[in-house]
């Protein structure tokens, strides 16, 4: 049997265009990310005045991005389907930033 093939999927564009959670709630969607870890993640996010940001948490797991409401450095998680294997990465998108992502 051939080996599946594996895709590098890089999301990039301006900050607070919604990379992040694009990214969270695509991978929610998928089933990468179990219901009670996004419960978790919308409650921590609540109580820090962020509510509508349990997605972006699935990637933006620092401290300051959650407390800044903005992605620092990359992230990427690996998952599979049956036909790829893929690995997804968010980079932040704020100037300030982007050398992280170049990096």
């Amino acid at each position: 049997m051939a080996e599946k093939p594996h895709i590098n999927l890089v999301f990039i564009g301006h900050v607070d265009h919604g990379k992040s959670t694009l990214v969270g709630r695509l991978l929610y969607e998928l089933g990468e990310v179990p219901e009670q870890v996004l419960k978790k993640y919308r409650e921590e996010a609540e109580k820090l005045g962020k509510g509508t940001f349990e997605f972006a948490w699935v990637m933006d797991s620092l401290k300051d991005e959650r407390e800044r409401g903005l992605t620092i450095d990359i992230a990427h998680k690996k998952f599979e389907t049956q036909k790829n294997y893929f690995t997804i990465i968010d980079a932040p998108g704020h100037r300030d930033f982007v050398k992280n992502m170049i990096t």
